[in-house]
């Protein structure tokens, strides 16, 4: 442990190369803490640390009880109020978050907020991170006007505390700006997507997955003002280093894949569409598993991109697997999961089974009751 722990660097991306040659050492530790019952900071912090390298790497069966061991420790041997208990429970909640367990993540969130604000200010940065994580928790449940107020919150904290050239800063833009675009406001989320990707091209690195989330997200806002060759560039680069820095089965990756087939299905290309989408939901479904909503996102592209080839027999069952797992993952009420209803009405209707369309639009009205 004494040895270990100290080698064991900040699991940020540019630290990946040693924390996946100390991996193997990390986890050796981690046994002997759970059969020796080690309980002391010192663990915490290792299991901390080789949990949140696990999650970046989207290995999160292995990070989670890493996790809520490290959790326990530090409850245990710092307190209920110790900062770093604060932070044990903000990579446990981004943990769920990321497998779309959110009833799980949410009050993980808000404890760990109040620990931080209680305990290192209202204005600290680490405050800044969980009402950063807090309010996108809110934007993916479509709750839009309480996550606004925290995503400013988070950034004019990290401005101030940070500075406006800070990644973290970046960080907060790019947060906000998804938010503005998923509002329909454009045009307050272009000036905020550019300055992101301009702070982190500079503070990171051109290549930097940070940076790949930017060109992406800026990209995807000119995809859907159809001004496609500002768009295509941006994707392809992401998308290649995303699968030169993550890996060709990262779930960025398969969304980078997942966002380029888009813009080629928007362009009428469609054989080059499919095999991007069906790659994306494969590295979702084993990623992700097959009830995260990611993996009903590309299950509904891809059975869209079905339906217009005229491949409707294969088509249907992807849009009725998609609207299952929107309808238990985010409520029968999500604005994603009207979208991939009114596709799959949409999708009846055009075939004439009018009655079927009639149906499903029906039950819907009776859950939304």
């Amino acid at each position: 442990m004494r040895i270990v722990n100290p080698s064991f660097p900040n699991p940020k991306f540019e630290n990946w190369p040693i924390c996946d040659r100390l991996l193997p050492h990390a986890l050796a530790c981690s046994r002997f803490i759970n059969i020796f019952s080690m309980e002391s900071a010192e663990e915490g912090l290792l299991l901390s640390r080789a949990g949140y390298y696990l999650n970046q790497r989207a290995e999160y069966a292995q990070a989670e009880p890493l996790y809520q061991r490290a959790l326990a420790i530090d409850e245990r041997a710092l307190g209920a109020e110790h900062p770093d208990t604060a932070a044990s429970l903000n990579n446990l909640a981004v943990l769920y978050y990321d497998q779309a367990q959110y009833n799980d993540a949410e009050p993980l969130f808000r404890r760990a907020l109040a620990i931080r604000e209680s305990v290192l200010g209202p204005e600290h940065p680490n405050a800044a991170t969980t009402l950063n994580n807090l309010a996108e928790l809110y934007r993916t449940q479509g709750h839009h006007q309480e996550a606004e107020p925290l995503y400013r919150r988070a950034l004019a904290i990290r401005e101030k505390a940070l500075g406006t050239e800070h990644p973290d800063t970046a960080g907060s833009l790019n947060s906000l700006a998804v938010l503005l675009d998923n509002q329909g406001k454009p045009a307050e989320a272009e000036p905020l997507y550019r300055r992101s990707l301009a702070i982190r091209e500079k503070a990171l690195g051109p290549s930097h997955p940070m940076t790949a989330t930017s060109l992406n997200n800026l990209a995807e806002l000119y995809r859907r003002q159809n001004r496609n060759q500002e768009a295509e560039p941006l994707y392809r680069r992401a998308l290649e280093i995303k699968e030169k820095k993550l890996g060709p089965e990262h779930p960025s990756t398969a969304t980078g894949l997942h966002n380029l087939a888009g813009l080629l299905v928007q362009q009428g290309k469609f054989e080059e569409a499919e095999p991007l989408y069906r790659r994306a939901l494969a590295i979702h479904e084993k990623a992700l598993g097959p009830e995260h909503p990611n993996t009903a996102t590309s299950l509904n592209n891809l059975a869209g991109l079905l339906s217009e080839q005229g491949k409707s027999v294969e088509a249907e069952p992807l849009f009725r697997q998609a609207l299952t797992i929107r309808e238990k993952a985010l409520g029968p009420e999500h604005p994603r999961t009207v979208i991939v209803r009114n596709n799959l009405i949409q999708f009846y209707r055009k075939q004439g089974r009018n009655a079927k369309a009639d149906a499903l639009k029906k039950g819907a009205k009776g859950k939304a009751k």
